[in-house]
């Protein structure tokens, strides 16, 4: 699964770092047109996964998870290989669209390792799996830029296409899927009952709420980054040192996340969560203030070690506190709220660095962490006073 990651998270990020540059060979446009048509190709995608993923979730809790995750990945490679032939920025936006609806790989793949690892060391485990996605997400945008300027674009595209259909074979043919007992049919909860229950757990609704202002907060900067890149470092390589401050933060992620989910195994994932929302509000703060690309690289990596935290924790703690025959669907609700995070991040930081400057992003979103972390604290100590959960009731689907 950790290799499947891997290939999914590179063949991803080899794409997205040049779908503007792409867009600019279609026609002679503005570059204030193709700027939007960036932002509206990029989001359209977690658009379709945020409608999705809580019926992939279903899906996989009846069905079983494999299934899914090998159609997801054909899915992937065929919307990408048909990207490479697209002639106009509306045939690739459609492309990009029908991307979404297979865009749940990654979320799926931790809910199916996380169902089948002893409860007490999910958090490592789950950390581990975190590293191939993050992983091929440092390699994958590097990659990509290369094999687009010396290849060109149509041929990065098939390239792509040949790599996701290899990780579909990875668990096509390297998975097996547990047999997961079917709830009997008064155990099958009906969505609303699976919403109810979210709600009435005021700890995992407020994890999910913070799962998406993390998104948010990590997503408000990346589609102006390689501005700031260029306003602290000049326009000489520019494509390379972009690629370098988004990497960095990918970095701090990769040398940490398994050490945090160890430590959240022994000391509780609620408590470590909060943690590190607090400090990736005091990381990500300075960048602000930093004259250099080499102080802003060092403060990316650092924000990476606590985000890395944070991704499979949230995972790890739902899976704790979520009776089984709903996991699947309550982790898709999950991913959901993330790629809303996805799609608010980049218009959030694109206003807020229009009305002010790009630096101003950074105050703001600290501010969005240190809040998180302060409501997930008082959550989770006026749950410890009133801890008695709410049980779906056993409706029928």
């Amino acid at each position: 699964m950790w290799v499947a990651n891997f290939f999914i998270g590179a063949s991803m990020t080899m794409v997205i770092s040049f779908l503007s540059l792409y867009i600019k060979t279609f026609d002679h446009h503005s570059d204030k047109y193709i700027q939007q048509w960036s932002g509206w190709v990029f989001g359209i995608t977690f658009l379709t996964a945020f409608i999705v993923s809580p019926i992939w979730g279903r899906f996989g809790d009846r069905h079983g998870r494999k299934k899914f995750l090998v159609f997801a990945a054909f899915g992937l490679a065929v919307s990408v290989f048909f990207m490479g032939y697209v002639t106009s920025v509306y045939e690739l936006f459609f492309l990009r669209l029908l991307m979404g609806f297979f865009t749940g790989f990654i979320s799926m793949s931790q809910a199916l390792i996380s169902i089948q690892t002893p409860k007490n060391i999910a958090g490592r485990v789950l950390g581990t799996l975190q590293t191939g996605n993050v992983t091929g997400n440092l390699i994958g945008p590097l990659f990509g830029g290369v094999l687009a300027d010396s290849l060109g674009f149509s041929e990065t595209f098939q390239l792509t296409s040949i790599v996701l259909i290899i990780a579909a074979f990875f668990v096509l043919f390297g998975i097996k899927e547990l047999r997961i007992e079917k709830p009997k049919e008064k155990e099958r909860y009906s969505a609303l009952a699976v919403i109810k229950y979210i709600v009435f757990n005021p700890m995992l609704l407020v994890v999910m709420i913070v799962s998406m202002f993390v998104q948010i907060a990590n997503f408000s900067i990346q589609p102006i980054l390689s501005l700031y890149v260029g306003l602290l470092h000049g326009p000489t390589s520019l494509a390379f040192f972009s690629g370098l401050v988004f990497s960095s933060a990918g970095l701090g992620n990769l040398l940490m996340s398994r050490k945090w989910g160890k430590l959240a195994d022994r000391f509780g994932y609620e408590k470590i969560t909060i943690l590190l929302l607090i400090l990736s509000a005091i990381f990500y703060l300075p960048g602000a203030f930093v004259s250099n690309i080499w102080e802003l690289i060092g403060i990316r990596f650092l924000f990476g070690i606590t985000l890395g935290g944070i991704i499979p924790l949230r995972t790890a703690y739902i899976r704790q506190v979520t009776p089984l025959s709903i996991q699947g669907e309550v982790l898709g609700y999950n991913t959901s709220v993330r790629f809303l995070g996805n799609i608010v991040g980049p218009a959030f930081g694109g206003w807020i660095s229009g009305l002010y400057s790009i630096a101003t992003v950074f105050y703001f979103t600290s501010g969005l962490l240190l809040i998180s972390g302060i409501a997930t604290m008082l959550t989770m100590l006026w749950d410890s006073r009133h801890s008695s959960h709410h049980h779906p009731s056993h409706s029928k689907a």
